[in-house]
C-alpha cells in the first residue's frame, strides 16, 4: 500500500485547471461545510488565519476524505513546521514569500525523506501514513508531494527564472496584494502595473514549464488572470462569503421596508 495519491499534484500535471477557496476562519467545521460546495482545493491558512497546529490539523481531518483537496500555508517555510504539518498529512504547500532560487531549494528538502532531503523519520505517529496502517508510505511519499511557492515581490519577481527551474518546485503562485504593495501600489493588485508584471510572470513560469498560481476575490479579476493562463485559482475567502452573505442577507429584509417603519426598529 503505497502513500494516498494527491490528486492535485496529478491534475496539474495533466493540465486541468483547479479552483479553489481560502480558509481562514480557523474551524474545522466550517472547512468540512465548505468542501461540499464542489471547489477542487481549499487553502487551509496558517499565516493569516487564526491558525495552530492542533487547529490546521482539526482542518486537514475535515477534509480528508472529501472531494476538496486540503492545501495548507504555513505562516513561514520553516523546516521544523513543515515537518510537523507533513506528518500530519498535508501533502500541497503553499509557502509564502519567496525571493530565490536557494530559499526554493530549501523548502525542496524540507519536505522530502533522505537522501533527497531532510524530512524527519515519524510519520509513523501521525496522519500521514493512517498512523503507520500504510507499510510503503516510506518509499512512495516524496512523489506525492506538492511545493508551490509564492512570489509576492520585486525580488521574487527578478528572480523567478531561478526559481521555477528549481526541481521539486510543483508551482509559482502570485500574490497580487503583497506585490502591489511591494510595488508601491498598496491596496491596488488590480493596478495596470500589477497586471503588466503578473502578465510577464506568468510567461516566464509558462516557459518554465511550472504551473501558475494565483488569487482573488474579483470575479472580474478573475477572468482575467484565468485567461493570461491561471493553472489553479483561488476565487474567495470563506471570510469574504460569510461577509457578503450575512450583509446582503440584512440588506435585502431591509429594502423591503423603509427603516424605521418596523415595531421597535
Amino acid at each position: 500500500m503505497a502513500a494516498p495519491r494527491n490528486a492535485f499534484k496529478a491534475a496539474l500535471r495533466e493540465g486541468r485547471f483547479q479552483l479553489g477557496l481560502w480558509v481562514a476562519l480557523g474551524s474545522a467545521y466550517a472547512a468540512e461545510i465548505l468542501s461540499g460546495s464542489g471547489y477542487d482545493w481549499l487553502l487551509i491558512d496558517g499565516e493569516h488565519g487564526p491558525n495552530d497546529m492542533p487547529l490546521i490539523s482539526a482542518q486537514i481531518g475535515a477534509l480528508r476524505h472529501s472531494p476538496s483537496h486540503a492545501m495548507v500555508r504555513p505562516p513561514m517555510g520553516e523546516a521544523w513546521l513543515l515537518k510537523q504539518l507533513l506528518d500530519q498529512g498535508v501533502q500541497t504547500f503553499l509557502i509564502p514569500m519567496v525571493e530565490s532560487a536557494a530559499e526554493a531549494e530549501a523548502l525542496v528538502r524540507a519536505v522530502r525523506y533522505p537522501p533527497h532531503g531532510i524530512r524527519g523519520v515519524g510519520a509513523g505517529l501521525g496522519r500521514a501514513s493512517d498512523f503507520n496502517r500504510v507499510p510503503d508510505y516510506l518509499a512512495t511519499a516524496n512523489d506525492e508531494i506538492c511545493l508551490i511557492v509564492q512570489i509576492e515581490s520585486r525580488a521574487g519577481l527578478a528572480a523567478i527564472d531561478e526559481i521555477a527551474a528549481v526541481e521539486g518546485v510543483d508551482g509559482l503562485f502570485i500574490g497580487p496584494s503583497d506585490l502591489a504593495a511591494d510595488m508601491g501600489l498598496l491596496g491596488e493588485p488590480g493596478a495596470p502595473e500589477v497586471l503588466a508584471a503578473i502578465t510577464d510572470a506568468f510567461q516566464r513560469i509558462k516557459a518554465a514549464g511550472k504551473a501558475r498560481g494565483i488569487m482573488t476575490v474579483s470575479l472580474p479579476q478573475a477572468e482575467i488572470y484565468r485567461d493570461l493562463g491561471a493553472d489553479f485559482m483561488a476565487i474567495g475567502t470563506d471570510v469574504t462569503c460569510l461577509v457578503s452573505a450575512a450583509d446582503g442577507l440584512r440588506r435585502r429584509f431591509l429594502g423591503e421596508e423603509k427603516a424605521g417603519e418596523r415595531s421597535g426598529y
